[in-house]
């Protein structure tokens, strides 16, 4: 199993770098029900966070949340300092998302502070970039300039040494520079940045540059040249198709062009930028069908996960779960829980005479019986081999009731197989919290077990309810 989970988690993974969104959320959901069934946390961490992230991809930021609040719950009680950092760096998307600033620079000092203790240079770098991100996005270009600082000491200090790490933070050092209307200590940030010789491997910053480039000559009512650099910013973009950095940047361009007041280039701007709002309006409907997709493959996949494959009756954890959650509600009804435990009488002598094939098909009989017996309200479950649980609100006599009639109509289940007849019984316990002091499930279903067991022990295909 250690084997099957570990390809799981490596699966997981790759289809969220891939950008497989939907295929990482539902084989999420497989890793995160076998995680769970054999207690391996790292399983489940990794089930929430590639979840989250992808959800987050998909603008579905509502479903990313609850899977950031499982993974806390999780790294809480079984995760380690890398787990943590992983929770503060989704934490942040999603807060800065939502525009939930103040949430976000709580979240980034959370980090800071891990990320200082464990001397991870390049994770503190990175959380001061983000928030002096943030700060600049609140007007607060002194905090910024402050934090972008350390942020980049914090980068220097990293093992190996790692220049784009120092020019990703850079950016918000010259970028409050030019809102501070210090142009010449921009420029010298930007000289320095050039430097360090990043550009031509990475891609996203090299765009980034041009649009850095671009704001400060704007800044120098250098209109012309600075809408050249929006365009060359934008030629880059193009050739990896990031919309909503394009939109920013057409954003960019169309000002400009307006400031210069040449109409032909405003036109041709504004044509452009209306075809990219189809396009990014076209994308934000796939995420839209993606996400009804996923919610309707999800329902799929937990309902399987509510029932035995066997019988289609609810599986035990199903039971567990629901009758838990009647015990939390107790108080304020007066409806009781009752509880019916039954097995079949000399079930192994079924496997042994005629195979645990045939074996199956009367489990799989005794199944549709007791959906076709058992009236609403009772939820039946098979807890594994030849033992069922009904569990219900009914009164007790009720309960007694249909636990006879579902032993007579065991009783007289015709079955044939092979040729062969196979008569079977069943013995069966009752508990119910109408007369008895139960205060949980373990209890009720221990009681209705044990009186089980004291059937068999009294002539079986018979049912007892009293001790």
């Amino acid at each position: 199993m250690k084997e099957v989970l570990s390809r799981l988690q490596a699966e997981v993974t790759q289809l969220r770098a891939d950008g497989k969104y939907q295929e990482t959320i539902e084989l999420a959901s497989e890793l995160l029900e076998l995680g769970t069934v054999h207690k391996d946390y790292k399983s489940i961490l990794i089930a929430h966070i590639t979840q989250a992230a992808s959800y987050y991809s998909i603008g579905d930021i509502e479903e990313a949340f609850i899977s950031m609040e499982r993974y806390e719950e999780i790294t809480l009680a079984h995760g380690d300092d890398t787990d943590y950092l992983q929770l503060y760096n989704v934490l942040f998307l999603l807060y800065e998302f939502n525009k939930q600033y103040e949430s976000a620079k709580e979240t980034l000092n959370k980090s800071m502070q891990l990320a200082k203790r464990l001397k991870r240079y390049n994770i503190l770098s990175n959380a001061f970039s983000n928030y002096s991100h943030v700060c600049i996005k609140l007007d607060a270009y002194e905090e910024a300039l402050e934090n972008a600082k350390k942020g980049l000491a914090a980068a220097k200090q990293h093992e190996p040494n790692s220049p784009v790490l120092e020019v990703r933070v850079m950016f918000n050092i010259a970028h409050a520079y030019i809102c501070l209307n210090l142009l010449e200590d921009a420029r010298l940030v930007m000289d320095e940045m050039e430097k360090k010789n990043v550009f031509e491997s990475f891609i996203r910053e090299r765009a980034q540059f041009q649009m850095l480039k671009g704001d400060w000559l704007s800044k120098k009512e250098a209109y012309e040249e600075s809408f050249q650099a929006y365009s060359t910013a934008k030629e880059i973009v193009d050739t990896y198709q990031d919309v909503y950095l394009l939109k920013t940047i057409q954003e960019k361009r169309l000002k400009i062009s307006e400031v210069m007041k040449d109409i032909h280039q405003s036109y041709q701007v504004q044509k452009e930028y209306i075809q990219l709002l189809q396009t990014i309006n076209e994308r934000e409907l796939e995420f839209k069908a993606i996400k009804l997709n996923i919610k309707h493959q999800l329902s799929k996949i937990q309902k399987k996960a509510e029932l035995d494959y066997l019988t289609g009756l609810y599986n035990r954890s199903y039971l567990n779960e629901l009758a838990t959650s009647w015990f939390s509600d107790l108080t304020n009804t007066n409806a009781p829980i009752s509880c019916i435990a039954f097995d079949l009488d000399g079930f192994k002598m079924v496997n042994d005479v005629h195979g645990h094939l045939i074996g199956d098909e009367v489990i799989r009989e005794v199944g549709m019986l007791c959906k076709n017996t058992l009236s609403s309200g009772c939820f039946v479950g098979r807890y594994g081999g030849d033992e069922f649980v009904i569990i219900s609100r009914k009164p007790f006599e009720e309960t007694l009731r249909l636990a006879n009639i579902l032993k007579e109509s065991i009783a007289s289940l015709q079955l044939v197989k092979n040729g062969q007849s196979i008569q079977i019984a069943a013995s069966f316990g009752i508990s119910s919290t109408e007369h008895e002091s139960i205060n949980s499930f373990n209890e009720l279903f221990h009681l209705a077990d044990m009186r089980l067991y004291h059937a068999k022990q009294n002539g079986k295909n018979q049912v007892y309810a009293r001790s």
